[in-house]
């Protein structure tokens, strides 16, 4: 039993990463911060419920408990930026997706606490992460992750201009899966009018899908960010039942085209 993640394992090749779905701040790194980041507004909130589902499919299922706020486990370690020249937030995040400030003047990390949190929560997931992968890759010869993410869609001028769409799937371009693939996810998107989405536009994919997919050598890795207007209220951060239904059966047509994959 892990205190930075949880971990159920399944035995389809399949493993859903939920890096953003954690919510929790200890109490002594939440005293520094604002009031309005100790709510932890950035969480990818209620992921882990709306996905699932996916045991049902037989898939892994990685979440992480502690915020993003803490340490952003869709980061690399060396906080390179994932999107030169625009606003983005780094591994320890500074600002809020609504450009306002996470610390107190003054309390921001320093180096050597950054580099604690690394060895504290960033390396264990990543290494269950790594395992679980080549459990199941080892299993079956080829294996998917899929990043699971969920953003306020509604206005975040901050990050993106006017509405972003209910899904935004990200491949790194078409490098992190193959074309395969990302052309039975494009058909499943595409053969539906519930949802709008777009491919590689805003969110290409992060850390973790440009750094473990590897199409190559049976590794594809694709991340989908979803409008929470699609399965909550965005202004309580309370789950909608009702809106979640009408998602679930899409996002469990994505995940069963994943698993064609293997034969």
């Amino acid at each position: 039993m892990s205190d930075v993640f949880q971990l159920h394992r399944g035995n389809a090749p399949l493993l859903v990463s939920l890096p953003h779905d954690g919510s929790q701040i200890p109490e002594a790194l939440a005293s520094r911060m604002t009031p309005s980041a100790r709510r932890a507004p950035d969480t990818d909130w209620h992921v882990a419920r709306l996905y699932d589902f996916a045991r049902e499919l037989g898939a892994s299922i990685l979440v992480p408990h502690w915020s993003r706020y803490v340490i952003d486990l869709n980061r690399g370690e060396d906080d390179t930026s994932l999107y030169p020249g625009q606003n983005t937030t780094g591994l320890c995040p500074l600002v809020q997706f609504n450009g306002e400030q996470v610390y107190l003047p003054g309390q921001q990390p320093d180096a050597a606490e950054v580099s604690a949190r690394i060895e504290r929560y960033w390396r264990p997931y990543h290494q269950a992460l790594r395992d679980e992968l080549a459990r199941l890759h080892a299993a079956h010869g080829r294996v998917t992750v899929w990043e699971g993410h969920s953003i306020k869609g509604s206005e975040l001028p901050f990050l993106f201009e006017g509405r972003l769409p209910d899904l935004n799937l990200g491949t790194a371009n078409g490098a992190s899966c193959s074309a395969a693939l990302q052309a039975r996810l494009e058909a499943v998107l595409g053969s539906q009018t519930q949802h709008d989405w777009v491919a590689n536009g805003r969110f290409k994919g992060g850390h973790i899908t440009r750094h473990y997919g590897d199409p190559g050598n049976g590794i594809d890795a694709v991340q989908l960010e979803t409008s929470q207007r699609c399965y909550m209220d965005e202004a309580s951060y309370q789950y909608d039942t009702g809106k979640a239904a009408g998602l679930q059966p899409l996002l469990a047509d994505l995940l069963r085209a994943t698993l064609q994959q293997v034969d």
